[in-house]
């Protein structure tokens, strides 16, 4: 059954606010006006000028934005956003999608063990027994538990893993008719769309054909399709060539993830990759991107080897690589097909404190002191970690991901996740850090459209009809800060820096977040 809409994050108050005194930038791009904003019943009860009104809670806005609340179309907080974890929060975040890049925490099969092998490293979801039915029954949980909003994606490498398993290749008419059906449930039940991870095995075998049938399910149901393709390296023309393919021929609303060109030696292909899309989009294909405002990324390190060699999941990965000819096999292949310089390449986080010392190493380092081949200590660390190990890469240039960033087909996101070590910045900082540093410090475009990639434009993109707009009616999640203040410290060697400007964080018509002493701390409405 279809759910009804949701007004999930906490519960309105039975009180009104009133922002006053601030400067609304509402989410279309339009310029600022001075106004206040009227809150009732958890929604927005009008914009404007108001008189002396009783039981009502005014909110000193002077010197401040009023905002729409931020929507992070592309986070992997599936498990921690129902933990009620204030990092996005912090940031004026006020709704999360997940199930990005394949990785979605439904539909999981009884026996979830290969769906915790290929999501853990991603989910942060190591000791804990995670893992939902359905759609619905994961809507229910973020319902009953999750502070923000939490809208999901269906993640191609969960369903496949729940109808076929961790095998690769081409499946059997028979599992792929399974996963439509699963599909189709999972959008009935309000998933927002579909998400392929295609450098991510199993997802990464497979074949066009496959997609283009998930695809066209996605199509009936008027939803997104979003991919991590298959190579933003060497390959990413012919990757968002096949992209675009697909949205040819289902008519699919592709949005196409990070998007980003990386390794030094690629960087030059920024113009063609740009060329394709724009010239895509002109012929009438409903296609866009997103991208986080910092030149690295973080993944698992298992993303360095080739995906044959998990074939199987992780544990079939740790067989082969006590097989010495296998591994000296692996070794080879990853070498072959590298990318980044292993200077570029940084250990973020392990499972063990065996190997706690490397991390924010770089692998070049890390061979140097131990007298290795770089690729034998990656090989090394995923043996003695279980393969439970992340990894930060230097992947772009400062000019292509200022191009990026200020494209008009781009929308903003952070792509953060979580890990047992040291998290990239993105997670901590990723919306004040757009807003201060490209839009303030670097004029990449103005207050109001820094904002709208961040709020309406993402509400439009991913069907969100109540959010992403400050306007009469619709739900008030708002951010109120500081346009000459607002920014993050958090870097690469201090990620959880908190964010500067974010003065208070209303979601559902409750505040849940206030400035106080210099930081912005949980408040109780």
């Amino acid at each position: 059954m279809q759910r009804s809409p949701r007004r999930n994050g906490p519960p309105a108050m039975s009180d009104q606010l009133l922002l006053t005194g601030g400067t609304v930038v509402d989410g279309t791009g339009a310029p600022g006006f001075a106004a206040d904003v009227l809150v009732a019943d958890g929604g927005v009860a009008g914009i404007g000028t108001f008189g002396s009104m009783a039981g009502v809670r005014r909110l000193d806005c002077a010197g401040c934005v009023v905002a729409p609340g931020f929507i992070d179309a592309h986070s992997h907080s599936d498990l921690q956003a129902l933990d009620n974890r204030t990092e996005k929060l912090a940031q004026g975040v006020t709704a999360e999608v997940v199930g990005n890049c394949g990785f979605s925490a439904f539909p999981a099969a009884e026996d979830r063990r290969d769906l915790h092998e290929f999501a853990n490293g991603i989910f942060h979801g190591e000791g804990r027994d995670w893992g939902w039915v359905s759609a619905g029954a994961y809507y229910e949980a973020a319902e009953a538990r999750a502070r923000l909003g939490v809208e999901s994606l269906v993640g191609h490498g969960t369903l496949r893993i729940a109808q076929a398993g961790a095998v690769q290749g081409a499946l059997s008419e028979a599992d792929m008719r399974g996963m439509e059906r699963l599909l189709d449930q999972c959008l009935t039940e309000g998933a927002i769309g579909f998400s392929t991870g295609l450098m991510y095995a199993p997802g990464s075998s497979a074949p066009l054909e496959e997609l283009e049938r998930l695809c066209r399910v996605v199509v009936r149901h008027g939803k997104i399709y979003t991919s991590h393709i298959r190579s933003y390296f060497s390959g990413i023309v012919a990757a968002i060539e096949e992209q675009l393919e697909l949205a040819r021929r289902t008519g699919c609303r592709l949005q196409i993830s990070h998007l980003q060109i990386a390794g030094r030696r690629n960087w030059h292909l920024q113009a063609q990759v740009m060329e394709r899309i724009e010239r895509a989009a002109q012929e009438g294909i409903d296609v866009a991107f997103d991208c986080y405002p910092y030149t690295a990324g973080s993944t698992v390190l298992t993303q360095i080897l080739p995906q044959w060699a998990l074939d199987g999941g992780t544990g079939a990965l740790l067989r082969r690589l006590a097989i010495e000819d296998e591994r000296a096999r692996i070794a080879e292949a990853t070498e072959a097909a590298l990318e980044w310089a292993w200077e570029d390449v940084f250990i973020s986080a392990v499972a063990s404190e065996r190997n706690a010392g490397a991390v924010g190493r770089n692998m070049a380092q890390l061979a140097a002191e131990r007298g290795r081949r770089a690729v034998d200590v990656v090989l090394d660390l995923l043996v003695e970690e279980s393969a439970a190990v992340n990894m930060l890469c230097f992947n772009q240039s400062e000019a292509n991901l200022r191009a990026t960033l200020g494209h008009p087909l781009a929308t903003i996101i952070s792509d953060g996740f979580y890990v047992k070590g040291r998290p990239h910045p993105r997670l901590f900082g990723t919306f004040p850090h757009f807003l201060g540093h490209y839009v303030r410090e670097h004029g990449l475009m103005t207050l109001e459209e820094g904002v709208r990639r961040m709020t309406g434009a993402v509400a439009e993109r991913f069907g969100m009809r109540d959010r992403g707009v400050l306007a009469a009616g619709r739900r008030a999640d708002m951010v109120v800060f500081e346009a000459a203040e607002i920014g993050s410290d958090a870097d690469y060697e201090h990620p959880e820096r908190p964010p500067r400007g974010v003065r208070r964080v209303i979601v559902g018509g409750r505040v849940v977040c206030e400035a106080h002493g210099g930081g912005l701390k949980s408040a109780a409405g």
